[in-house]
């Protein structure tokens, strides 16, 4: 398997032919279906009775952990009201609008520059970034962001905390910049929680032009992982405000056995990207193959 396609991809290529026979296997109960979709996509079957993978403990959390938290924070808009009650509406990005039908956009009151998505898409879908509006065609614009909405009748990974999200969105943000590389995207920090505590942070680098991920842990050691994107070479060097970064990782990832928190990091101030609580669905292999037991000794599910 490549790192950056599975196999089955090759065979049916179309996202949405994929998604079609995804939703006529939807009567399937999740503990029949997502050990499949786990042999299928990492070629082994999962151990759910004795679980000691990462991954095989996140199939477990997606069919059986029901806090009513995690739809609010799976929610693009709804996750503002839950890191405001937590007292960090200094993270927020700037809000530009959220609406139901993306023809009640004005444009002419937008910025230049701004990030248009959906409220519950993932993975890098169902998002635009705008660096010039005067280069966009606005009323194509309008129609690709009206394709986003209320088409999630199929969960393909079966992730429970985004069925709960009651009606998809269009939120216009204040685009983050790159200080040092606009066109690079800006470097994001993803904090691997868990019960609060943040055991590893993924740096994500030039994610709009050749995209590199390392792993370090919290006293900034390099830790040499592969996932699906390849190493960057050198270091990346300890962020001044680190220590601050780790305490709002535990404090918005405290309340839950496992979350993610991504955070950005611009010019010294610390922005807010999302809460993600089944990274890569699950279905990812790390290289080496250890670190999979590594994250897995320190999820406890109940």
């Amino acid at each position: 398997m490549k790192s950056d396609i599975y196999w089955y991809q090759r065979f049916v290529k179309s996202r949405s032919t994929r998604y079609a026979i995804l939703k006529a296997f939807s009567f399937v109960p999740d503990s029949i279906m997502l050990p499949i979709q786990y042999r299928i996509k990492l070629g082994r079957w999962p151990n759910l009775k004795h679980p000691t993978r990462w991954t095989e403990k996140l199939q477990l959390y997606k069919m059986y952990y029901r806090n009513p938290t995690l739809p609010t924070c799976v929610d693009k808009y709804e996750v503002r009201k839950y890191i405001a009650g937590k007292g960090l509406q200094r993270i927020l990005n700037t809000l530009y609008g959220v609406y139901t039908n993306a023809n009640d956009i004005d444009f002419d009151k937008l910025p230049d520059s701004f990030v248009i998505k959906s409220t519950d898409g993932g993975g890098g879908n169902n998002v635009k970034l705008v660096k010039d509006k005067g280069l966009e065609d606005l009323n194509e614009l309008r129609s690709e962001a009206n394709s986003w909405l209320n088409i999630k009748d199929i969960n393909p990974g079966r992730e429970w905390a985004y069925t709960g999200i009651k009606k998809s969105q269009i939120i216009v943000e204040q685009l983050l910049i790159n200080i040092k590389d606009p066109d690079a995207g800006v470097e994001d920090f993803k904090f691997l929680c868990f019960n609060g505590e943040p055991k590893y942070i993924i740096v994500d680098k030039d994610r709009y032009i050749d995209h590199k991920r390392n792993f370090y842990t919290k006293k900034w050691e390099r830790k040499y992982v592969k996932t699906d994107h390849e190493q960057f070479e050198d270091d990346y060097p300890k962020p001044e405000n680190l220590e601050e970064m780790l305490k709002v990782a535990h404090e918005l990832s405290k309340d839950f056995p496992f979350a993610r928190v991504d955070l950005y990091d611009v010019d010294g101030k610390i922005y807010f990207g999302e809460l993600t609580f089944y990274p890569w669905t699950g279905y990812v292999q790390f290289d080496p193959d250890e670190f999979d037991f590594e994250l897995g000794s320190y999820f406890t599910l109940y």
